[in-house]
């Protein structure tokens, strides 16, 4: 049911519905509160489907119908309608003020009776806080006894969530019988004295909460006596997940730390409990790191037991400081928790005795060498095979006939379509030949919306949030326009039925230029079915031969295999079937073993005694199951991902850390050895990297949609991951639950969770806007807004936050007082307008990255050398400015509209860190550049676009570490220094949009290279204005072009190196 109750939400609180309300003798004797009726409306919404409710549904279309009237009209009549509509719509309310249904419910899974009791618990203390809220100038009588039924059932909704409540026993089942009918009890309540029009006295309420009371104290008592046979004989109830993460154990002893020494105000009467807890949780911790985990079965039940006794205190702990449960409660929980603990130990001690103290491995497996040093490879870099396909698919695409054509690519999973794909993407003819290129995934879910999005994301310079507002059809309008009269290339990888490129192709002109549509897919008959006048290539199995090269490159690299190993080595080759994706991940494997005979022919047995029943099963699962036991929740979580997406690193190690599973490292912050983690699968191949940083280190992953199935299927059955989709409200089966996030990459999400407040273990947040409980989650090491109308103080003190992202220009709020430091490291994307925002900055001595704009209002110079530990700073100026200040310890700087003359270069230029420096859109002014000695001593990519650059004058001394140079729309721009030429670290050379002048520098720059010896530059250039000017110099017909472009190909290949 899509409702966004928009103009309710401005009606039911207006002032003159309550005074038209006062008007109605019937309708006046309703307790109206317009919260309180939107919050029953939101939870009846989570509960109803279109088929079942058809009639509530037209109900609630027509009532948000009146209330448009009411907005627009502003008229008596409009309102006595919607009143009238809004009494005959309570008894249909009556329905939701009971624990629902299975049939009602619309969840990912069929939840458990305790999850269905939570959840309406949840939406009863909502109602009763806006109740609350209303205050004694609302006219609603509310009773004093409303706050002490608001306590308890706070309780009885955490007791649902510990897990004393999961197991099936009897007992737990009388209990959670009698906490049903004391919600429904509740419920009756408020729907009686609140959605009808009986007269209400107070009188008459405290009767029914006194009666209310006294059946929650019956309740209690079952649940105190259940507390006291638990804590006498510890049960150990786990999550039947061998999938283990120990380092959520250092989480929960940091947040103890912290409690005890900086919080102990919250736990006066139980501080000594508690410290008798963190100390022995730090014994049973300390026996891990003198243990080898992988030695024997009992160490890893250990292992299982000790991280879920760490969840199990976590979510006591943190329910009893934020005041949800009684001390007695705690108490005895903690009680159990401890002897928990004391057993685990027990057993380690005993481990540790019978097989003698070792070392915790939890960086490497103990038959596996390390990986870290190796060199990361592009996901397109390194292919074996199919070079002749790839040949007569280039000629396909910069050749041939001038209408727009599809070319098909076809082959099993494992093949290396994609790969193929992205190589083809890449090449230097290609590049040449298109205007517009796009590369989109399509997977088995086909969705419009994302394919417009991904597309016109990829040829147009429209911000992304601009793309993200259009409806459909402007998506399809907007990409047929940017399209028109353009030779563009389209690859849609991964393509499963006729219907998703049936649905699309209208949105790609036929201006017979040459455009082309390339197809991944691993159906024949897709190919077939989508153009009668297209080319299919079907892709070969690889030769046994070409697998055994793919395996020696794989584990060797450029070296030779020893003699010991050649046997055996052809014969995990042959195993493969041909397929690189098999050769890939069993190379991988065996790259991480020690060069042993005997682990070779380990590898090779596991391969053939089951190797046709399902060779792509199984060579995966022989990969996880070679990985170190901290890498596994890792790759794991790979399949909370969707399908054939590009990863974002930054968010994929944040999430892992907010999840727990990264260890601490002396002298290393959790992102270090998140990064390391990454570094280990991608060098396993069961990651590949998709994108790269300025700095070429890794800015996007992605996983192969095979790998991607057993993550999930593994996952599945190891009960380890969950997606929820759309949850509408949080139930305490989620109170442990650390990342939550609602924002997509393709829209924003309309609605908040109910219930947000109570995930206070939350450590990454993604959401539209900030919830007014924001305060309450003292957890957050991250949070990611859509949008905001200002930072709020309440985020900039709380404690732990690291992060903070907000999609839209945000100014700091007008309240903010404080000058207390807090821990922000990296910051985004923010207003500095005035000098009170120079004074918040300052209340961020760890600042390690921050994106903002830089309003100059006040005349003084742009000050930023404050920010000691900044690193990473993007600045986009508004006005004018002579003179910069710039902390010493940049490394990546981009800057934009400041304006400066290219006079002041050196401001930036004696930067004695800088290595990544990006100017964009007038950072400087002036027609002339011309650097100097000692400048730019360690910048390893530099970047300019958009500058009015006319003459650059360098020489190689001032650019001694440059890798990367890229020139975006320097139109003015006549050529590129000679001298950068001698720069010995200079690795590749972009162009796009520039001068046909600059475009000959370049050329003359990379053979200066190659006579100097290095064949390793690597030349890009792209852009409608030099596909124009290299037509009208040469006097080239586009149809010479075309026909001649298959030579180009080859061509390319020597005058362009490609990637190794």
């Amino acid at each position: 049911m899509a409702l966004s109750f928009e103009y309710l939400s401005e009606i039911v609180g207006s002032p003159d519905l309550v005074s038209h309300l006062g008007r109605q003798p019937k309708i006046g004797r309703f307790q109206w509160n317009g919260p309180h009726f939107l919050a029953i409306l939101r939870y009846s919404v989570t509960l109803c489907s279109n088929s079942e409710h058809d009639s509530f549904s037209d109900q609630l279309r027509r009532l948000e119908d009146l209330a448009y009237d009411c907005f627009l009209g502003k008229r008596s009549t409009y309102y006595i309608k919607f009143l009238e509509m809004l009494v005959s719509f309570m008894p249909e309310l009556r329905q939701f003020f009971e624990v629902p249904k299975l049939q009602h419910y619309l969840f990912d899974a069929i939840p458990r009776k305790n999850e269905l009791v939570a959840s309406f618990i949840d939406f009863l203390i909502e109602s009763l806080g806006e109740i609350l809220n209303s205050g004694t100038n609302s006219g609603v009588l509310v009773s004093d006894q409303i706050k002490l039924l608001l306590k308890e059932l706070k309780f009885l909704l955490t007791f649902l969530g510990d897990t004393l409540i999961q197991s099936t026993e009897p007992e737990e089942k009388n209990i959670l019988t009698e906490i049903e009918a004391v919600a429904n009890q509740a419920g009756n309540f408020l729907y009686l004295f609140f959605f009808t029009t009986d007269r209400v006295t107070l009188t008459k309420m405290d009767l029914v909460l006194s009666d209310l009371s006294r059946r929650i104290e019956v309740v209690k008592t079952g649940i105190k006596d259940q507390c006291i046979t638990v804590s006498k004989l510890p049960s150990f109830t786990t999550s039947n997940s061998s999938v283990i993460s120990v380092f959520i154990v250092d989480s929960l002893l940091d947040d103890l730390d912290d409690l005890i020494n900086h919080k102990s105000d919250l736990i006066v009467h139980v501080k000594d409990q508690i410290t008798t807890f963190h100390e022995e949780l730090i014994f049973s911790r300390s026996l891990l790191r003198d243990i080898e985990v992988q030695q024997n079965k009992e160490m890893i039940e250990c292992l299982m037991l000790l991280r879920d006794l760490a969840y199990e205190a976590e979510y006591i702990i943190n329910s009893f400081v934020v005041g949800e449960v009684p001390v007695w409660y705690f108490t005895l929980r903690l009680s159990s928790v401890i002897l928990k603990n004391k057993v685990i130990g027990t057993k380690l001690s005993e481990i540790k005795l019978n097989f003698g103290i070792g070392r915790l491995e939890v960086v490497e497996s103990p038959r596996e060498v390390s990986s870290q040093a190796k060199i990361i490879p592009m996901v397109d870099e390194i292919i074996v095979g199919f070079e002749d396909e790839r040949i007569q698919i280039a000629s396909q695409l910069v050749g041939g006939p001038d209408y727009l054509q599809i070319i098909s690519i076809i082959g099993m999973p494992g093949l290396g379509k994609t790969t193929i794909a992205k190589k083809l993407y890449n090449d230097s003819s290609v590049v040449y030949h298109f205007d517009k290129r796009s590369w989109c995934v399509v997977s088995q879910t086909y969705q419009r919306r994302k394919q417009l999005i991904d597309i016109l994301s990829s040829i147009t310079d429209l911000s992304r949030d601009t793309i993200l507002n259009m409806d459909n059809e402007s998506l399809a309008e907007n990409l047929y326009k940017n399209l028109k009269g353009r030779r563009y290339l389209i690859i849609m990888d991964d393509i499963w039925n006729k219907e998703a490129w049936d649905d699309l192709k209208r949105c790609f002109p036929n201006d017979r230029n040459g455009s082309r549509i390339l197809f991944t897919t691993r159906l024949k008959d897709v190919a077939l079915q989508t153009s009668s006048d297209g080319i299919i290539n079907e892709l070969p199995f690889l030769s046994v031969d070409e697998c055994w090269d793919l395996l020696q490159m794989k584990v060797f690299h450029r070296e030779r295999c020893p003699t010991k190993l050649l046997d055996i080595g052809k014969q995990i080759a042959t195993n493969c079937q041909g397929l690189p994706l098999a050769v890939v991940v069993i190379a991988a494997v065996l790259a991480n073993m020690e060069t042993k005979e005997s682990l070779w022919q380990e590898v090779s047995s596991s391969l053939s005694s089951y190797i046709f029943e399902n060779p792509n099963k199984n060579i995966l699962d022989l990969s996880y199951k070679h990985l170190p036991i901290h890498l596994k929740p890792c790759f794991l979580y790979f399949g909370a991902f969707e399908e054939g997406r590009d990863i974002p690193v930054r968010k994929l190690l944040s999430l892992w850390i907010a999840e727990g599973f990264i260890q601490k490292k002396e002298y290393k912050s959790l992102e270090e050895v998140a990064e390391e983690y990454l570094m280990d699968l991608i060098n396993r191949s069961l990651v590949q990297v998709s994108k790269r940083r300025s700095d070429s280190g890794v800015k996007a992953c992605t996983i192969h949609d095979l790998i991607h199935d057993m993550c999930l299927r593994i996952a599945k059955e190891e009960n380890f991951l969950k997606v929820i989709k759309d949850p509408l409200f949080i139930i305490p089966s989620l109170k442990l639950l650390r990342v939550l996030e609602l924002l997509t990459p393709y829209a924003i999400k309309s609605h908040l969770v109910m219930g947000i407040e109570f995930l206070v273990h939350l450590r990454y947040l993604a959401i539209p806007w900030l919830p007014s409980s924001i305060g309450r989650l003292e957890s957050l090491e991250f949070i990611l807004l859509g949008r905001a109308d200002a930072i709020p103080p309440i985020l900039l003190s709380m404690p732990k936050l690291r992060h903070l992202h907000v999609g839209t220009l945000v100014n700091f709020s007008k309240n903010f007082q404080s000058s207390q430091m807090n821990s922000l490291q990296t910051l985004s994307f923010v207003h500095i307008v005035h000098l009170k925002d120079e004074e918040i900055l300052r209340c961020f001595p760890n600042l390690r990255s921050l994106k903002c704009t830089y309003n100059q209002s006040w005349s003084r110079c742009l000050d930023l050398s404050f920010l000691t530990q900044l690193e990473s700073l993007r600045l986009v100026f508004s006005g004018s400015s002579k003179l910069i200040k710039l902390p010493m310890n940049i490394k990546k700087l981009t800057l934009s509209k400041i304006r400066l003359p290219f006079e002041k270069m050196s401001l930036i230029g004696t930067l004695p860190n800088l290595e990544i420096l990006k100017l964009e859109c007038d950072a400087f002014e002036g027609g002339s550049w011309n650097t100097k000695d000692d400048e730019f001593q360690k910048l390893k990519f530099l970047k300019l676009e958009r500058l009015k650059l006319a003459q650059w004058n360098a020489s190689s001394c001032h650019f001694p570490r440059l890798e990367r140079l890229v020139l975006q729309n320097c139109y003015n721009l006549r050529k590129i220094p000679s001298e950068l030429s001698d720069i010995p670290t200079l690795q590749m050379i972009e162009v796009h949009c520039c001068d046909i002048y600059v475009r000959d520098s370049v050329m003359k720059i990379q053979q200066e290279q190659l006579d100097n010896g290095n064949g390793e530059l690597k030349v890009i250039i792209s852009g409608t204005d030099w596909n124009f000017i290299l037509n009208r110099t040469f006097s080239l017909s586009s149809r010479w072009w075309r026909r001649t472009a298959g030579s180009l190909v080859d061509a390319g290949a020597s005058i362009h190196k490609r990637d190794p």
